[in-house]
């Protein structure tokens, strides 16, 4: 398990605008696998290049199982070597002069050479790279880089892998291979996983606990279900980018019957009753898209309905998104919407809205 406490600054250029990196998270325990989610530039990876040690934080202590990795007081920062993480960069960083095999047999160069031979053998089996071994980096695919990559960042045994985007350049084929090998990672070594990414179907395919990283400051932790379920804050759910966000004002409040009545857009929509604040705040809906219910406009509106028009309708995998005036968005059966409809109803289901 790791705990870190990581601050490190860098000031304003003639080109570059100041950033802080303020953090502090411990990782999921025993064999778990832990995800750095947010935006670029946020800090994930100069997060996970401060734990690897190729980073110094300028303030800050990072521990691994108990040892110490880096003590700003103390003045102890162990060499990237010293403390036996396995790197998986973003651009995958194999030795271009040199054929996967060769890639393998460097990082196993400390190993016994009975041991070494064996082990890069079982690497290369396990990692299904037998056709491809004598081969160098760019006579390979995307995904046998990919899986090279790992390899080589677990044949010296690292105490944690780090992972720094590790889908990125890949298609879909290619990404759920890369999650099965990287779930059968967990099976056959044990290692626990720091994950950095900005998908966050990633974080659901690999994460048991998620870290929501912004502007170098962390906004909420928890299982990926958690965060994707209740974000913290408007912050959090912008990053999502799961929910409709819309603001509304609070017309009424009834502790007794679990009830409120909101103004949104001009029309009155009832919710449940919303803690901790008054009559008149004014706050922000949240809602998925899948959690809406749209018709066409019959003229009439029935409680919790509230009219718009269509600006534009995609195709989904599932069915149509159909996008409101007004930035709202709407998932609907692919049966249930007509394209020549241009006048509809949105219904908000009370049980489904969220208040930030």
């Amino acid at each position: 398990m790791i705990h870190a406490k990581i601050r490190k600054q860098f000031s304003e250029g003639p080109e570059s605008a100041p950033f802080s990196l303020d953090l502090e998270f411990e990782t999921a325990a025993g064999s778990g696998a832990t995800v750095l989610f947010g935006p670029s530039g946020s800090g994930k990876t100069l997060t996970l290049d401060s734990i690897a040690g190729f980073v110094r934080p300028d303030s800050g202590r990072i521990l691994l199982d108990d040892d110490i990795l880096f003590d700003a007081p103390t003045g102890v920062c162990l060499t990237p070597q010293q403390r036996n993480c396995g790197y998986v960069f973003q651009n995958y960083a194999l030795f271009p002069h040199m054929t996967l095999r060769q890639n393998l047999e460097f990082a196993a160069e400390r190993r016994p050479r009975l041991e070494r031979h064996r082990r890069i053998n079982e690497m290369i089996e396990q990692f299904h790279l037998e056709d491809v071994a004598g081969r160098r980096p760019h006579q390979v695919s995307g995904g046998q880089k990919q899986r090279c990559s790992i390899a080589r960042a677990l044949i010296g045994a690292p105490r944690v892998l780090l992972l720094d985007e590790p889908a990125r350049g890949l298609d879909a084929p290619l990404r759920s291979e890369l999650y099965d090998v990287l779930r059968q990672v967990r099976l056959t070594f044990g290692t626990p996983m720091l994950v950095v990414t900005h998908d966050l179907e990633e974080c659901f395919e690999l994460g048991d606990r998620m870290l929501v990283v912004r502007d170098g400051r962390l906004v909420q932790t928890g299982s990926p279900r958690e965060v994707a379920s209740r974000p913290a804050n408007l912050e959090v759910a912008r990053l999502l980018g799961l929910y409709n966000l819309m603001p509304a004002e609070i017309r009424a409040l009834d502790p007794g019957r679990n009830t409120s009545r909101l103004s949104v857009q001009g029309f009155d929509i009832g919710g449940s009753y919303i803690p901790g604040h008054l009559i008149g705040d004014r706050i922000t809906l949240c809602i998925r898209p899948d959690s809406l219910r749209a018709f066409p406009r019959d003229g009439s509106l029935r409680p919790n309905q509230i009219p718009f028009s269509v600006v534009r309708a995609v195709d989904r995998p599932a069915g149509v998104r159909v996008e409101f005036n007004s930035g709202l968005t709407v998932d609907l059966p692919r049966s249930s919407f007509d394209p020549t409809v241009k006048e509809w109803v949105v219904e908000f289901p009370a049980a489904s809205i969220q208040v930030l």
